[in-house]
């Protein structure tokens, strides 16, 4: 049922304006009918029905949110973690804008969760239970969005005041948490390298064995941070450079199947990066690319 609104503008021209109106009719009397306000999604219209006409709904629960869903019971144990960066998106039900950004937290909550001390949350600031902790961040608008930096147990809220796409976030979350996201998920081009190594790599590819000797020692006295740079030279030097492109393309493979946990796909384009180092691709260039990218993906949102 629709119903039309008639509301006089200051210049005394009239705005039509229509409204669904959902009203519930029982099997034992048909010419009577009570008002539905609840929510418009499909859950809600289907706990109504189940509950106001006894049967039981056959439709599958969605999934639960990639988000977390934080309430007054946990807000200061998981936000105020010294060992943790929060991102809290405050928000409300009703909320057409919160409805809007749930689907872009739903992404970057996604991306970041092989990191687990990057932490992106909602916070119902409407509910009764939870607007002490609201007002105590001065919530006044819905969505508000407030970051909360590691290394303190009594943290500062910074507001976040930057554009609302998945690459704005992701661009945010990488300089504030010290991670290598890239939009879409997975790790950006610049994840596991080193430029010191990555040097060292490009020399090595292209020296006599003499000098490849010389590098090889001097990267595998940087340690455990170079052990997969010291085993793409022990290849290299058995296989030969052919050897670097197949990998890279047989990894590749891999990634683009997205079949494995996303910790085991993270390792995997580590490796591809740093065999990107010996093919010359220096970290400047990569950082453009990645920079481009980023900026492309924004554009196209």
């Amino acid at each position: 049922m629709r119903t039309e609104k008639r509301k006089r503008s200051p210049g005394n021209t009239v705005l039509l304006s229509l409204v669904l109106a959902l009203k519930w009719f029982g099997a034992d009397d048909s010419t009577k009918s009570d008002p539905y306000d609840g929510g418009r999604e499909l859950n809600d219209l289907a706990a109504f029905i189940e509950k106001s006409s006894g049967v039981k709904s056959n439709i599958k629960p969605p999934p639960p949110p990639e988000t977390l869903q934080l309430s007054y019971r946990d807000f200061d144990e998981v936000v105020m973690d010294p060992e943790n960066d929060v991102l809290v998106a405050f928000t409300a039900p009703w909320c057409g804008h919160c409805k809007s950004l749930k689907p872009t937290l739903e992404k970057i909550s996604k991306t970041f969760k092989p990191d687990s001390k990057c932490i992106i949350a909602n916070y119902d600031a409407d509910n009764a239970m939870n607007k002490d902790i609201a007002a105590r961040y001065q919530v006044r608008s819905y969505p508000t969005i407030k970051f909360f930096p590691k290394g303190s147990s009594n943290k500062d809220a910074v507001p976040y005041d930057f554009g609302r796409s998945e690459a704005d976030f992701v661009k945010f979350l990488n300089e504030q948490c010290g991670t290598q996201r890239a939009v879409g998920g997975g790790l950006n081009e610049l994840a596991g390298r080193l430029p010191t190594l990555d040097s060292l790599a490009q020399s090595f590819y292209s020296a006599d064995k003499a000098a490849r000797e010389t590098i090889y020692t001097e990267v595998k006295a940087a340690g455990e941070n170079a052990s997969y740079y010291v085993r793409v030279m022990d290849k290299l030097a058995s296989t030969g450079e052919a050897w670097i492109e197949k990998e890279i393309k047989r990894l590749d493979g891999i990634l683009r199947k997205r079949s494995m946990a996303p910790t085991k796909l993270d390792e995997i384009k580590k490796k591809v990066n740093i065999l990107n180092a010996f093919l010359e691709k220096k970290v400047e260039d990569i950082k453009e690319a990645v920079e481009e990218t980023a900026e492309k993906v924004k554009e196209e949102l």
